[in-house]
């Protein structure tokens, strides 16, 4: 099989219908994933992880933690993994100013709240790529320690004025 384009990345992981509920998202990416061969596998694996590494940012914690009260590391990583899934045009517009995340909707909810998060969307290639093989996709470093930028100020006052769009949406 060919190498996988960037354009069928974003093929892949972008959902079609945004208030789906994460698991069948999950289940969605897996399935479609199973298509692919090893190489194929390897070359989704390095761009989701481009992706992430793009999106570890501190303006991106800040609007995660305005929508949904995204307040660790990990939530912020499964944030970052449903970013992904909105598709390239909304993860770009996000990079370049996260209040823009007020435009992507809808937005699942769980318990009447926003659920903007996809548990473990990251891991699904190399699952796959170890139940076929027995070992472990090729190493492709997360990054860097802490968030690019600088840090989020979490007072109502400062979010409002970064974050007017998603202040006005989600803030409760």
């Amino acid at each position: 099989m060919s190498v996988l384009t960037p354009a069928e990345f974003w093929q892949l992981v972008t959902v079609e219908d945004k208030t789906a509920e994460p698991e069948s998202v999950s289940e969605r990416l897996k399935n479609l994933l199973t298509d692919l061969d090893d190489d194929q596998l390897i070359e989704f694996d390095k761009q989701f992880s481009l992706c992430m590494r793009q999106s570890f940012t501190w303006e991106l914690f800040g609007a995660a933690f305005v929508m949904a009260g995204c307040n660790d590391e990990y939530g912020f990583s499964e944030f970052r993994c449903w970013l992904i899934s909105r598709g390239e045009a909304a993860f770009n517009a996000a990079l370049d100013n996260a209040d823009s995340l007020a435009d992507c909707t809808p937005v699942y909810y769980l318990n009447e709240q926003p659920y903007p998060y996809l548990d473990e969307y990251d891991l699904i290639a190399g699952l796959l790529y170890e139940e076929r093989n027995e070992d472990e996709l090729p190493f492709a470093p997360s990054g860097q320690e802490q968030p690019k930028g600088k840090r989020f100020k979490d007072k109502a006052k400062f979010l409002k004025l970064a974050y007017p769009q998603l202040f006005a949406k989600y803030w409760q």
